[in-house]
């Protein structure tokens, strides 16, 4: 199975609409070694999940969401960050959940994408993982798409993970801006009312980001 970096935007089957895919995912391009982005379509069926997905859903109905501006980055936190510890500060042991999209709209990124071939051997170090992934900078505007836990009650959680696509072919795994002085981020977010952890596996490794 291939390894890739995938933004999943699913409208499902209702009453009155049809299923509608928007999904991206971005590679390695074999060619080059550059990133390769490309729109989700029939011949790519095969896909699965081998690693992990953090997934938010939600009945798409209107109501109010949490509207988020930022610019100039002055610590050394990434934008989401200090959403999930600002909120892990005010609400305490209780977990809350967040969703939704922002969008970089000036400046940089470091985001990476896995490598085609999974790595033949199991990566148990930051060190290790770091070495096996592809990095880069990529610019605005980009369309981030994130889920958030501001702590984890016990299911062994990645309390992050957002991933982003633009029209300019860029995507992959967001990390942090690269340019804190011109850095500017809009998004809006609601928060979760339930939380499913599937397939919790017996042995855990916190190393990695994806």
């Amino acid at each position: 199975m291939m390894s890739l970096e995938f933004m999943p935007v699913v409208q499902a089957e209702s009453e009155h609409n049809p299923p509608v895919n928007g999904s991206y995912f971005a590679r390695v391009n074999p060619e080059d070694g550059r990133c390769r982005l490309e729109k989700y379509s029939e011949k790519h069926h095969d896909f699965g999940c081998a690693l992990l997905a953090n997934l938010f859903a939600s009945e798409g109905q209107p109501g109010k969401v949490i509207e988020v501006k930022a610019k100039r980055r002055t610590g050394q936190l990434n934008f989401v960050t200090c959403m999930r510890q600002t909120l892990e500060e005010h609400y305490g042991n209780k977990p809350i959940g967040m969703g939704g999209t922002f969008i970089v709209q000036k400046g940089n990124v470091k985001a990476h994408i896995m490598p085609a071939e999974f790595s033949p051997c199991p990566l148990t170090s930051d060190e290790q993982v770091n070495k096996w992934l592809n990095f880069y900078e990529m610019k605005a505007p980009l369309v981030c798409l994130l889920v958030f836990v501001s702590r984890d009650p016990g299911f062994d959680l990645r309390l992050e993970h957002t991933h982003f696509f633009s029209r300019h072919g860029e995507g992959g795994h967001y990390h942090y801006d690269t340019t804190p002085d011109t850095v500017e981020y809009l998004g809006y977010f609601t928060p979760a009312h339930f939380l499913y952890r599937i397939d919790q596996p017996k042995e855990t490794h916190s190393f990695g980001r994806d």
